[in-house]
């Protein structure tokens, strides 16, 4: 035995002691761990986690706890932020000229059933016509490219785009579309909402006058009060910015399809 040892490199002591699991020597920590998480600790990381047992007077070293807490799947994962590439300033020039500059914009919802859905608004700036709200499940970019071809169709193109950095208004296909049709994008700094403050606050009109507002049972039901609010919004309502008139009062659309009364 002596010389088997030797040839193995392992001591006697260590043949003899009585095997053990490491997860019965490390019970006690994991007991400790546990109720403390569960009584006032689920969202603390293992560093404030080893503070508090050792403030109730557990002196495990910090690598074991960190070793059991790594162990037993208790780690956060953090979230990473998405990059994304460095924006100029966009300043806020909204000449009252159609078709310089359309803002677009996504919004969420829930149908009645808790389906998610949204919301693709085009603004233009020149006088604050919505030219359309596309309501779907999803938006892809290519989708976006759809939504802009029939407007470009309808009201000519735009010579910029006002957006955001979502991942749908960076894909290659808009990118693509814009390069071909000699628009220029123009993305606003991430974080900085208020390069866009244009859509943004039409964004808080359409949801408090119409999703907020309403319950809907189907994507055909918000398609179909969205566009009736869309009239309503071009020729009807008021808009303090444009002196109290609706956008179409403001500056007429000629190319624009003739809306109801």
């Amino acid at each position: 035995m002596v010389r088997a040892c030797r040839m193995v490199r392992l001591s006697r002591a260590a043949y003899y002691r009585p095997a053990h699991r490491q997860s019965e020597r490390d019970r006690p920590v994991i007991d400790a761990l546990q109720e403390l998480i569960a009584a006032e600790g689920a969202r603390w990381g293992c560093d404030l986690l080893t503070d508090r047992l050792r403030h109730l007077g557990h002196a495990w070293n910090p690598k074991r706890i960190r070793r059991v807490y790594r162990a037993q799947g208790w780690v956060r994962r953090r979230r990473v932020k998405r990059r994304v590439p460095t924006r100029p300033r966009q300043p806020m020039d909204a000449p009252a000229v159609l078709n310089q500059t359309w803002a677009l914009d996504f919004v969420h919802d829930r149908l009645e059933d808790g389906r998610p859905f949204r919301t693709l608004n085009v603004l233009d700036e020149g006088n604050r016509e919505v030219l359309a709200i596309e309501v779907e499940t999803s938006l892809p970019s290519r989708r976006v490219v759809a939504v802009l071809e029939q407007l470009v169709a309808l009201h000519g193109r735009p010579q910029k785009l006002r957006l955001d950095n979502g991942p749908e208004l960076i894909g290659r296909p808009l990118v693509e579309w814009c390069e071909a049709q000699g628009v220029t994008l123009g993305h606003i700094q991430p974080g900085k909402p208020n390069q866009n403050a244009y859509i943004e606050r039409f964004n808080r009109t359409y949801r408090t006058e119409v999703l907020d507002a309403w319950l809907f049972h189907s994507l055909q039901d918000a398609r179909e009060i969205t566009t009736h609010w869309m009239t309503t919004y071009n020729t009807k309502r008021p808009h303090n910015s444009l002196g109290g008139v609706p956008p179409l009062d403001f500056i007429p659309r000629p190319t624009s399809v003739p809306m109801s009364s």
